[in-house]
């Protein structure tokens, strides 16, 4: 255990950190989970709400320093390429 004021705030910032990124994170794939559920179901309607949804939540998760930029591009462009091939 840390001894100097300074070390023992870090662990704390660090845990409180941390906590927000698994959770952001954890919110991100359940978005990303829902659009390739109603890609499995055929359902375009549902896929292009929950397309948006995803999109809408990678890019506050860039914002928020959780994702890179490039990770999230990547991801959105794979999700919309998915949801373009139901057609």
């Amino acid at each position: 255990m840390a001894n100097i004021k300074s070390a023992k705030k870090r662990i704390l910032v660090n845990k409180t950190k941390a906590d927000r990124n698994k959770a952001v994170k954890s919110s991100v794939k359940t978005a990303v989970k829902k659009v390739y559920a109603a890609i499995d179901s055929n359902d375009k309607d549902a896929a292009k709400a929950a397309l948006i949804a995803a999109t809408s939540a990678l890019d506050k998760a860039v914002k928020k320093g959780v994702f890179h930029k490039n990770t999230s591009a990547r991801k959105i462009s794979r999700l919309t390429l998915a949801v373009n091939k139901m057609a």
